[in-house]
């Protein structure tokens, strides 16, 4: 289990409040469209044959590829942030 897993279970307000953040994102028309993307693709690849058991689509390669892989980038969603910060030169 994971930290973040621990730390939810044991924390009853933070869980709520990680609930009701999730259904936000995930009502926004963006994520809407991406789920419904990943759910036809996924329909599709099976009607096709494809053997995707633990595999996730993944919108920025365009294929299915392992879902330790999709889900363990670093960064939010998976994806790297651009820096918005500038580096001092020496």
């Amino acid at each position: 289990m994971g930290s973040s897993t621990e730390y939810y279970r044991k924390n009853a307000a933070a869980r709520k409040k990680k609930a009701a953040t999730d259904k936000k994102i995930n009502a926004r028309p963006a994520q809407k469209k991406k789920r419904a993307e990943s759910n036809a693709k996924r329909r599709e690849a099976t009607k096709k044959g494809q053997s995707i058991k633990g595999k996730d689509y993944d919108h920025a390669v365009g294929k299915f590829v392992k879902s330790k892989t999709n889900r363990g980038r670093a960064g939010e969603g998976g994806r790297k942030k651009k820096s918005t910060t500038k580096k001092k030169k020496k």
